[in-house]
């Protein structure tokens, strides 16, 4: 899917009542996270703004590389992370940028594990030949160390996602731009001839 065909996907979520969704939309709790995460992402839509050093090392990309991003739409940490590899990718035409469901064919993440977990967002930047030259996610660093720090300390769901939201609204996309355009300047560029 393209991001106007995931913005849709999420869209037909919505349209529909719970009680007539399939799973995992038929609960509660994942339309309602669905829900927000469709606000957040309009929100950083509109009022994100491309860091100097992103934009940077998206400039430096002169050969074609596709961004794959494994997601889903109930997905807190993918609501504030998609929009900026949005944002991102349509800053250079040689980037096309695709988006795959967790759950569904041909289920990419079991190659892209995080330890044992189908952690996500997932963003894997390949090149023309679908050989991978990076892989990001699911979280900052710094936001994941938080995480673990919840997780050792036993804390409840909604402890959990409310101070990592808290990180995300605080951050404004600042960290996961800087750690991609990290992951973009590691890249070295393919089919350049170096002077001996």
């Amino acid at each position: 899917m393209n991001f106007q065909e995931y913005n849709d996907y999420i869209q037909s979520i919505l349209s529909k009542d719970p009680s007539s969704q399939t799973p995992p939309y038929n609960q509660e709790d994942y339309y309602k996270y669905t829900k927000l995460n469709a606000s957040r992402m309009k929100r950083w839509l509109k009022t994100g703004v491309i860091h100097p050093e992103l934009q940077s090392a998206l400039a430096q990309i002169q050969s074609p590389q596709q961004w794959i991003v494994i997601t889903e739409p109930w997905c807190g940490d993918a609501a504030h992370s998609v929009p900026f590899m949005q944002l991102a990718a349509s800053q250079n035409p040689h980037i096309t940028l695709s988006f795959e469901l967790r759950d569904s064919e041909p289920y990419r993440i079991l190659s892209y594990l995080t330890g044992k977990s189908k952690s996500i967002p997932k963003l894997i930047i390949q090149d023309a030949s679908g050989n991978d030259l990076a892989v990001w996610g699911p979280r900052p660093a710094e936001c994941q160390a938080i995480y673990d720090k919840l997780i050792e300390e036993k804390a409840d769901f909604e402890t959990i996602i409310t101070q990592l939201q808290n990180w995300y609204n605080e951050n404004e996309g600042k960290d996961i731009q800087l750690e991609i355009a990290g992951k973009l300047t590691s890249i070295t560029p393919v089919n350049t001839v170096q002077n001996p």
